[in-house]
């Protein structure tokens, strides 16, 4: 094995890990790719020889070229602050998740938590992903976001209050969160005003996110009673709903006359509805790959 087949080598064991980082901070496979891509080419670009902790050099790389691709997105942002972002699910079928997305869903990676890293700053984003879900500690956060490391460790913190408010821990029985999922929708085609808000927390939140093309589909709602109302508004498409798992969590795909329509996950805690995170954009839609619906 010469030079450059030992260095592919050592990089494709830190491939998986390197992945999971980037799927965090970016919310979307495709850039968490390309990230850990160029990542590759720095290092095939640089003095191996040089590097004395590979995976750490790798994950320095990959923070800083999500950092960077955060801060562009954050510039060229033209909705306004209260229009939620849902980023890019991980759609498995109902009975499992694929082997390939398994590493990038651990530690709970639910959507409803992914929602809410979207509305950190970059600097507060990476430093609650490496820390918190890695375990980087500060003093090598720091230089990448140009800070002091208690500066670091107060981005975290920051964020870590945002998340702990905004994201509840799904519940760890995928069965149990299938049950509540078919009631929801169950009395949603039945017209059940009454059983949709007994399903649902009191303090649910749907976050809907349409795109460009359909802005008047982006929305915040909050409360049992609302989000039940906007449910009744749209049962006619209940017929039409698939059953699969998002980013790990019960989650279903609704498709009228065969195209995809919505992804919708939730998040499920004490037997009711705690969050509902729907993406509607008909763009970001049509590159998901859903070919395994037609199975």
């Amino acid at each position: 094995m010469n030079d450059s087949e030992f260095l592919a080598t050592q990089f494709e064991a830190h491939r998986t890990h390197l992945r999971a980082v980037a799927y965090r901070m970016l919310g979307s496979v495709s850039e968490a790719d390309d990230a850990v891509q160029e990542a590759w080419l720095r290092l095939s670009r640089s003095d191996a020889d040089e590097i004395e902790n590979l995976g750490g050099w790798l994950t320095t790389v990959v923070a800083r070229v999500c950092l960077n691709a955060l801060r562009s997105r954050t510039a060229r942002r033209e909705e306004p602050l209260d229009v939620p972002h849902v980023p890019e699910p991980i759609i498995s079928r109902a009975e499992g998740v694929d082997p390939e997305h398994e590493a990038l869903l651990a530690d709970s990676v639910g959507l409803a938590l992914l929602v809410v890293l979207e509305t950190l700053g970059p600097a507060e984003r990476l430093a609650f992903v490496l820390h918190d879900m890695f375990g980087v500690p500060f003093d090598e956060i720091a230089p990448i976001v140009n800070r002091s490391p208690e500066a670091a460790r107060q981005l975290a913190s920051r964020a870590r209050r945002r998340v702990r408010g905004e994201a509840p821990p799904p519940s760890a029985d995928p069965a149990g969160q299938r049950r509540v999922v078919d009631a929801f929708f169950a009395a949603a085609r039945d017209g059940d005003f009454e059983a949709l808000v007994a399903v649902l927390d009191p303090d649910v939140v749907l976050r809907s996110d349409g795109g460009a093309l359909r802005p008047g589909a982006s929305v915040v709602v909050r409360g049992a009673d609302a989000v039940a109302g906007r449910a009744m508004t749209f049962a006619q498409l209940s017929p039409y709903v698939r059953p699969v798992l998002v980013n790990g969590a019960a989650g279903v795909v609704v498709t009228p006359r065969g195209r995809p329509f919505s992804v919708m996950g939730f998040t499920v805690g004490g037997n009711r509805i705690v969050a509902i995170d729907a993406l509607s954009d008909p763009e970001r839609l049509s590159r998901l790959d859903l070919t395994f619906l037609d199975d």
